[in-house]
């Protein structure tokens, strides 16, 4: 073995960005880099850990002495704790430093890294050669993935929560903690209420931990609005902007706040303000053109209104934002996308908006939730645009595939189960249409009603396997007798 593949092997057993999930392959790196850029530029919380990652960025991207001068700002951060903190903290930078000299072929600087941690490594009983997994570098892990790509949230969560079993009192895991289950609930529809949801009990902890954290605020009025608890969360709204005028990141989402309760001119005055701080956030620009749509829904919805220059406006607006948005975030913010098929469509721009769709539903290695709402979102085209009930069928159980119990499954089975309701009525021996609704009574769980469905479908296409198998397995489960046909 070369001493260079030495190098290697040692390298591969570090805890570091270099050595986590999020790689070239599944990142925007242009976005990650501006959003970091943009998080160090207004000073927010945990800045070692930012140009950590600006590191790793900048050495992927080819950038190699600027990676170097990133792990010096964040060194000269951490450098600032008493020394045994500094230890706990400087882990992960030190593994940094070790894989960009390697990429910069100068080994002998790799190694020198590699034996700052041997020595730092000494200090934990339960520490290997090179790294120790405690509680700094499950959280700092933990915020990496958070800021990386969504499939990597569950990851994240159980970091925080690695990290919040060595200090259940930290402020840093625990907010961590709380964005990441804030972010998991978002992508299924809201259930029970507000004392049982987890988000909101962590949210509540951090602002009992830290009272003036107005980033926490915001997110905890944005979980009370989805419960219906407007009065606190009008008031946490209005406190953490009293509280920090300036940041981007309470005024997006209190922006969002207001947007979700109709004051529409409100929402767009804060996203706007925050946008002259952090000009290329994607974020920002989707939110804007969110708040655009919703002045364009009620006008798409009232043929009667004659103001029609003004409908044409607000589209212009609707699509520049969303437009802007995708291009900020080519590979990752499929949203965006979607929401501007979605105007195209609704200015019957069908053919711009069939590209859209047809190059989504060919993207590879995207995120299960994102792939299920381009299926439902398709799948609604296909059906009111190109009046095709086939192919809306297609997609929506293509979309039934991926995951059970998120808003955009419940969007594709209802569509389905409309779909299936509308041509029974029309055919009343659709066999197709009694065995989709099968189907979907199987997937919701009212199995004698599924039974009744196939047993009709069966009746009307006798030699169908697909839905034999499904009947005996049905009545295998109920022990219904069996008197279906053979």
């Amino acid at each position: 073995m070369s001493k260079k593949e030495s190098l290697k092997a040692k390298l591969n057993q570090l805890q570091c960005q270099f050595t986590w999930a999020p790689q070239k392959e599944s990142m925007d790196l242009d976005d990650m880099k501006q959003r970091l850029e943009d998080i160090i530029q207004i000073g927010t919380k945990y800045q070692a850990m930012s140009y950590n990652q600006l590191a790793f960025v900048n050495c992927l991207q080819g950038n190699c002495e600027e990676a170097i001068q990133n792990l010096k700002e964040a060194e000269k951060i951490l450098r600032r704790n008493p020394e045994d903190e500094f230890d706990k903290r400087i882990i992960i930078a030190y593994g940094n430093y070790a894989w960009v000299y390697y990429h910069m072929e100068q080994l002998t600087e790799a190694q020198s890294y590699l034996d700052k941690l041997e020595r730092i490594c000494k200090q934990f009983p339960d520490a290997s050669r090179y790294t120790a997994m405690i509680a700094e570098v499950y959280g700092e892990k933990g915020w990496s993935l958070l800021r990386s790509t969504r499939k990597f949230y569950d990851e994240a969560k159980e970091c925080f929560q690695k990290a919040l079993e060595e200090d259940r009192d930290d402020i840093e895991w625990n907010a961590g903690y709380a964005i990441v289950l804030f972010r998991l609930e978002g992508f299924s529809c809201p259930q029970g209420n507000a004392n049982s949801s987890e988000s909101v009990k962590q949210l509540r902890r951090v602002l009992k931990l830290d009272p003036g954290d107005s980033v926490t605020m915001v997110l905890l009025a944005l979980k009370l609005q989805e419960f219906n608890q407007k009065k606190e969360a009008f008031t946490l709204v209005e406190q953490a902007l009293q509280k920090s005028p300036d940041l981007p990141y309470v005024i997006r989402y209190a922006a969002k706040f207001y947007r979700k309760e109709g004051a529409v001119e409100k929402s767009i005055e804060l996203l706007k303000k925050a946008l002259k701080i952090t000009p290329k956030s994607a974020f920002l620009h989707h939110q804007i053109g969110l708040c655009y749509k919703s002045k364009l829904m009620p006008q798409i919805k009232n043929p009667r209104s004659r103001n029609c220059r003004q409908k044409g406006e607000l589209i212009n607006q609707c699509k520049y934002y969303f437009e802007k948005a995708f291009e900020l975030r080519p590979l990752t913010f499929v949203i965006a996308q979607l929401d501007f098929a979605t105007i195209c469509s609704l200015n019957e721009e069908y053919p711009k908006a069939e590209k859209i769709y047809n190059n989504l539903l060919k993207m590879e290695d995207i995120h299960p939730d994102n792939k299920q709402a381009i299926y439902l979102q398709a799948g609604l085209f296909e059906l009111h645009k190109k009046k095709s009930e086939s192919n809306a069928i297609t997609h929506f159980l293509e979309g039934l595939k991926i995951q059970t119990g998120s808003k955009d499954w419940r969007g594709c089975h209802n569509n389905l189960r409309t779909i299936a309701t509308k041509q029974i009525d029309r055919n009343p021996k659709d066999s197709k249409a009694f065995g989709l609704l099968g189907l979907l009574h199987q997937l919701g769980g009212k199995k004698r009603e599924a039974i009744e469905c196939f047993e009709k479908a069966l009746q009307l296409d006798c030699d169908n396997e697909e839905y034999l198998c499904a009947l005996c397995e049905l009545r295998l489960i109920i022990k219904v007798p069996n008197d279906a046909p053979s």
